[in-house]
């Protein structure tokens, strides 16, 4: 089984794809039990005209399409940014094992920064969650990204 940070380096590979379509630049990867990527993603929103196509989201479509079923049980996603309420939503709906994520987004991260989102007692299935796996590369591609744009 190769380690977190092998997954994670594939998931900011995407984030640097979302950078180049002009997307901010965080991107994901669904592995499978055997440690296969079965989907990976990136940032759309502008370029699909959906607020829904977060990194997270795209990846966890193509990774329900790859198993032909939404449930991806002892799978993991790797994404380089703490997921929203809406992507944090979406792992436990899809029954993920593990969540792991590089840098914390201090006002929308729904996983620790703002809120904890995947630990309330009325959801149905629990997500172990492994934080800052490669944050620091995470968080200069995004400072990066932003100092561009807000030259």
């Amino acid at each position: 089984m190769r380690s977190d940070e092998y997954y994670m380096h594939r998931a900011l590979d995407q984030a640097h794809q979302a950078a180049e379509a002009g997307e901010v630049p965080v991107g994901a990867v669904v592995v499978n039990a055997a440690g296969e990527v079965i989907a990976a993603a990136h940032n759309a929103p502008v370029t699909a005209l959906d607020p829904c196509a977060h990194a997270e989201v795209q990846a966890l479509r193509l990774a329900g399409q790859a198993r032909g079923n939404y449930r991806l049980d002892g799978c993991t996603l790797f994404v380089t940014l703490e997921p929203c309420m809406m992507c944090a939503g979406a792992a436990v709906n899809a029954r993920l094992e593990r969540l792991v994520y590089a840098a914390a987004e201090p006002r929308t991260g729904m996983v620790e920064s703002r809120a904890n989102l995947l630990a309330q007692p009325w959801f149905n299935h629990r997500v172990a969650v492994t934080p800052g796996v490669l944050a620091p590369a995470s968080r200069r591609l995004l400072k990066q990204f932003f100092a561009v744009r807000r030259a």
